[in-house]
């Protein structure tokens, strides 16, 4: 059972002030294109938040960020430690050259060369083993043997808090939202936003959305526990947390209204999509939001006003093209 308090509101207003000028406000675009309006009708209003353009190109600072200004000299004299497929790797690696510390961060030998070397080039030590267990495993033992902090990828109140901002800056950006879609991995950036929305607008729907091969909060949700898979089986790597923690899960629980499903495919054709309309080259988790407002919430959300997020784009270029769904094809 975990007993870790909810986030408040002030605790989020004061967790933006810790993170104030380290960090961009995102900003907010309604999308009004022929492409979305073809799609949703001109009486639906989106709002798009760029978390793609937070500093190393996803949300994952701002978590990684506010645990590692909350440290005492002490922990922060020995330094960081991480575990992730890129992003979350990069963002410890970005927020230790930054508080002037060392982070060593272990990667699975798949995650994207780009990914890797974003985290060599902000000075951090990367260790390269054969699978995400492992990486779990090899984390703990540098958490144990060396004294480093472990900065979760999703879990713990700081990294909740760290997310929470996001919806803190979304609330302030685009007040009276009838939805939001939030994308989940292990749960972290939903759980913080899902938090701060509820508190500031607590008649917003939240829907989360998971890729179909990587559906671990929607089976704990289901199940009322925390689950894991055997195996991750999703294009989009950073949706692929084989679990799901206590406190990220509760909050889940609590905030969230739904969580939908996605394909690949879907993703896919979102990714060609934004590029289309916005110019914006995401990765698949970057386009899973607007894929679940194209799929599975199309019907439901038509003539609302809805918030979209796209979370991030550390993608390298040939992957994109290799990935993306063209729709010059279709016109």
């Amino acid at each position: 059972m975990n007993h870790v308090s909810e986030p408040t509101l002030a605790e989020i207003q004061d967790a933006r002030s810790t993170l104030n000028g380290y960090i961009v406000e995102t900003p907010v675009w309604p999308w009004q294109d022929k492409v979305i309006v073809d799609v949703m009708g001109e009486e639906t209003a989106v709002l798009m938040k760029l978390e793609l353009f937070q500093h190393t190109g996803t949300f994952k600072l701002r978590g990684a960020l506010l645990n590692a200004l909350n440290l005492t000299p002490e922990a922060l004299k020995r330094g960081l430690t991480a575990v992730s497929a890129g992003n979350h790797a990069i963002a410890v690696s970005y927020a230790a050259n930054l508080v002037g510390t060392t982070a060593k961060v272990v990667m699975p030998k798949s995650a994207n060369p780009i990914r890797v070397n974003k985290c060599r080039n902000y000075g951090a030590e990367t260790i390269l083993v054969d699978n995400v267990g492992l990486a779990f495993a090899e984390t703990e033992r540098i958490e144990k043997e060396e004294g480093r902090f472990f900065v979760h990828p999703f879990e713990g109140k700081s990294t909740i808090l760290g997310t929470a901002t996001v919806g803190l800056e979304w609330s302030q950006q685009a007040p009276d939202l009838d939805a939001v879609i939030i994308p989940i991995g292990g749960g972290g950036l939903c759980a913080g936003i899902a938090t701060a929305i509820k508190l500031l607008q607590p008649n917003c729907q939240v829907f989360g959305v998971e890729p179909e091969g990587a559906d671990t909060m929607y089976r704990s949700l289901v199940s009322g526990q925390t689950e894991s898979l055997e195996k991750v089986n999703t294009i989009a790597d950073s949706l692929g947390a084989p679990y799901t923690a206590p406190y990220s899960m509760s909050l889940c629980r609590k905030f969230v209204d739904e969580v939908v499903l996605i394909r690949d495919e879907e993703m896919q054709r979102t990714m060609g999509m934004l590029f289309q309309s916005l110019k914006l080259a995401v990765e698949p988790a970057g386009a899973a939001a607007t894929a679940a407002l194209y799929g599975p919430l199309r019907d439901r959300l038509r003539g609302k006003r809805v918030g979209v997020i796209v979370c991030g784009a550390n993608i390298d270029i040939q992957t994109f093209a290799n990935l993306a769904h063209d729709l010059t094809l279709d016109l």
